[in-house]
């Protein structure tokens, strides 16, 4: 996994948090923020955007990867997850496969729980995790360059 310095890790995470006051979420309640960083020092923030016919609804990691995108930015150096609950969550599957069409296999992933250090009650744990172990067996990009017999 690449090693983030502490200060980028700290901003990358506090960015995530941050992100959730941006959520639209009156059906689930569920808040959910996400922040990439990229090779500049940049840090792109989403959060979850709900919708009435439920299938329209995109997820944080889904958002900040759109509005990066949108923008020119296609590589990053790693992303943040977290929510308003006390466990860590994972992007969900179609999040996953989203991430890997943008992103390395290698890029850490960290999974920040509402109870996490000077935001909660400083006893939650990161989980720290890479999209390739996220994602195992993936299909990427470069699997559509592969021969065919």
């Amino acid at each position: 996994m690449t090693r983030l310095s502490k200060e980028d890790k700290d901003r990358l995470i506090a960015a995530a948090i941050e992100a959730k006051d941006g959520s639209y979420s009156p059906y689930s309640k569920f808040r959910v923020g996400a922040a990439l960083l990229t090779p500049t020092g940049a840090i792109i923030k989403g959060a979850n955007i709900e919708n009435a016919s439920y299938g329209a609804a995109i997820c944080a990691e889904r958002t900040a990867l759109v509005k990066a995108t949108s923008e020119g930015i296609r590589q990053f150096v790693a992303l943040a997850v977290t929510s308003d609950v006390p466990s860590p969550i994972s992007p969900c599957g179609i999040c996953r496969q989203f991430i890997r069409e943008f992103c390395a296999l290698e890029l850490p992933v960290f999974l920040v729980p509402a109870n996490y250090g000077t935001y909660g009650d400083g006893k939650g744990e990161i989980t720290e995790t890479t999209l390739d172990e996220l994602l195992p067996y993936s299909f990427g990009p470069e699997d559509l360059e592969l021969p065919r017999i």
